[in-house]
């Protein structure tokens, strides 16, 4: 009995936390499926002498509350003490709904700032978010699980081991585990076995039902599923590669395609491969229409005249995904590496390649030579400058300009620092109000290739617009007008070697994606302007 009773306690911290959670309240089915997930095991009815869900929270009133909702029974929580600070802020969390979503608010009289209006900030209420991972997590957790599966309780203990650091979800918005694996139900599937919740990857389980149904081939005749980094004979090699000098790379292109020892004092220039990219651009994505609302993630911030963002398209971030481990797979091979790496005489400013970071591969564009061992390299599809050994680079293979650079350049629109440059302070609070949150930008204008756009964080009870915090904060003046970013003036990496979208010499192997503009459509109404005559800002 008092087992009994220490079991019950215990389930009634754990139900009252799952409920909490769920602002709207889960059915019994919801419920357990939840405990499942989180404990990895069924909720303990037979230990308790309970027949079903229902009866069990019926047993607890002063944790659930039953109600009924068009025929169908909802629990809610009942919150005590230590867990009404939870309760408050999850209530005042708004709920995603069909007619506040995104895409039906392009189409409402949505609320726009005017060079009129005397209260530009005052746009209006505009749709919460649902939180999103940044790609390089999602490939970072579908790496994980690409040799095999995983189980949910043993998740942080491989990523902490995978990755020196811990998986912190919560900073991404996520209020559970749960929660982060069913944002990526499309690749990551939860199975229930007796050990308790499995996470399997897509992928993984398509394999294994593929090689069910076909006869096994050979070890030699298997290509590997997933990019193989993780051997030793590849760690030895990226050491090797990582301490010869680049020049020597170039020729050895190993034992059996060494050139006789009589002819040593003769070397061939290294052979590029006819898909190598030489004298190519990426190209840039469409540009968005003008007063359309679309989800954002700021990825690189310098300050609120220079930062970068990515679209949150589910088409394009797995794109992306999709891009980055191909390349992993490709260029993780020994052979297939050496046969693209650059010589001396590739090694120049505006050379469009790759490199290996952290055992991820990323297009980039060489900056500047910094020494002969080093280059400074702009990222793309990211937005920032970083130092690289020349040893990481490779030629980038033709198939991957296909894609477009998802880094757009950005500056926060109608602000200007009340100084000539932006304060730290300054700084340090942008870059806070966009740490890892899908935001709404709303598209003001283009001016020199950089995109001018407002930014609102709709995830709390009241929208966000953070040309609002900085003026209140007394860092930021709000003029009514785009000035010319001088960070950007300075340096314009994308615009020094992106090409804009449809205007590159290799408009027949990138092809835009429209798709991402599709799902931030215009107004097309005059009427989503809000217009106040004689006002000044």
């Amino acid at each position: 009995a008092s087992k009994q009773a220490e079991l019950m306690e215990v389930l009634k911290k754990e139900v009252r936390a799952m409920l909490i959670a769920a602002k709207a309240g889960l059915t019994p089915e919801q419920l357990e499926e939840q405990y499942m997930a989180m404990v990895c095991k069924p909720l303990p009815l037979r230990d308790l002498g309970f027949q079903n869900t229902l009866e069990l929270m019926t047993q607890m009133p002063e944790v659930v509350r039953i109600c009924s909702k068009n025929g169908t029974l909802i629990l809610k929580a009942i919150a005590d003490d230590s867990t009404k600070g939870i309760a408050r802020l999850v209530a005042n969390q708004k709920v995603k709904t069909r007619k506040a979503s995104k895409k039906t608010a392009t189409k409402a009289n949505t609320s726009f700032p005017t060079k009129n209006s005397k209260n530009p900030h005052s746009f209006q209420t505009l749709s919460a978010v649902s939180p999103v991972l940044p790609a390089a997590v999602k490939a970072e957790l579908q790496e994980l699980l690409s040799s095999s599966p995983l189980l949910l309780a043993d998740l942080d203990k491989a990523f902490l081991r995978r990755f020196g650091r811990v998986f912190q979800y919560r900073q991404y918005g996520f209020l559970s585990i749960c929660e982060v694996i069913r944002s990526m139900s499309d690749s990551i599937v939860l199975e229930q076995t007796k050990a308790g919740s499995l996470l399997v990857l897509r992928k993984f389980l398509a394999s294994m039902i593929e090689q069910e149904k076909v006869p096994q081939a050979s070890a030699a005749e298997m290509p590997p599923l997933e990019p193989i980094c993780e051997t030793e004979s590849f760690n030895q090699a990226a050491h090797l590669m990582d301490s010869e000098p680049l020049q020597t790379q170039a020729v050895d292109l190993g034992d059996h395609l060494k050139q006789p020892q009589g002819f040593e004092q003769f070397p061939s220039a290294p052979e590029i491969p006819p898909d190598a990219v030489q004298d190519r651009s990426l190209c840039s994505l469409p540009p968005l229409k003008r007063r359309c609302l679309v989800g954002v993630i700021v990825e690189f911030i310098v300050s609120p005249s220079q930062f970068y963002i990515h679209i949150c398209s589910t088409e394009a971030s797995y794109k992306l995904q999709d891009l980055m481990f191909e390349m992993r797979h490709v260029y993780s091979h020994k052979v297939a590496s050496d046969k693209y790496i650059m010589p001396e005489s590739a090694v120049r400013p505006g050379q469009l390649c790759c490199v290996m970071v952290s055992k991820w591969w990323y297009r980039v564009v060489i900056h500047r030579v910094v020494n002969d061992q080093e280059v400074e390299v702009f990222y793309a599809d990211y937005g920032h400058l970083q130092i690289v050994q020349k040893s990481w680079l490779r030629f980038l293979k033709w198939h991957y300009l296909k894609l477009p650079a998802q880094a757009i350049p950005c500056s926060l629109a109608w602000v200007k620092p009340v100084e000539d440059r932006w304060s730290s302070a300054a700084i340090l609070l942008f870059k806070h109000l966009c740490h890892f949150k899908e935001l709404v930008g709303i598209v003001d204008e283009y001016v020199d290739g950089v995109l001018y756009l407002f930014l609102c964080d709709t995830s709390t009870k009241e929208d966000v617009y953070f040309h609002s915090v900085l003026r209140d904060m007394g860092y930021a003046d709000v003029c009514g007008e785009n000035i010319p970013s001088q960070e950007f003036e300075k340096l314009n990496p994308s615009a020094l070697y992106v090409q804009p979208s449809g205007k590159q010499g290799n408009a027949e192997v990138v092809e835009p994606d429209l798709h991402l503009q599709q799902e931030s459509q215009d107004t097309g109404s005059e009427t989503a302007i809000l217009k106040l005559d004689g006002a000044e800002l």
